[in-house]
């Protein structure tokens, strides 16, 4: 009886933490990759969905790349310029162009008006571009 005990707060354990696993990450290029100036990028989430921008519903949102530049702090809107790429049709890939060196990426997921989700939904790689 107390094998079984044990045994099944274990596995109430581990599906705890899968429900409750929330994150980014990058599927491709990976922190310290060397990548050719036009390469492709892939964004993952655990935790929400992927919706378009304007999709205000609970536990959504939509990928941004951030190029070399600061993150963006909970609640704040993400600027759209060069630096603050938006995929706000849902997309979790892209194609970008980077000139040679080292680059810092960072993937943040934000909301349906493109508030930030913070640092639980944040993943900063650097790539060099050659």
């Amino acid at each position: 009886m107390k094998l079984r005990s044990l045994i099944l707060g274990a596995a109430m354990m581990l599906s705890a933490s899968a429900v409750f696993a929330q994150y980014v990450d990058f599927v491709e290029p990976k922190n310290g990759d060397t990548v050719s100036s036009s390469f492709t990028v892939r964004f993952a989430v655990d935790g929400m969905s992927v919706a378009p921008a304007g999709d205000m519903t609970a536990g959504t949102g939509h990928h941004h790349l951030l190029i070399d530049t600061a993150d963006i702090e909970e609640n704040t809107v993400i600027p759209m310029d060069d630096k603050h790429r938006h995929f706000g049709k849902g997309q979790t890939e892209t194609q970008i162009t980077l000139p040679p060196g080292k680059h810092k990426l960072t993937m943040q997921f934000a909301d349906g008006a493109h508030r930030s989700y913070g640092a639980k939904y944040r993943k900063t790689i650097e790539v060099t571009v050659k």
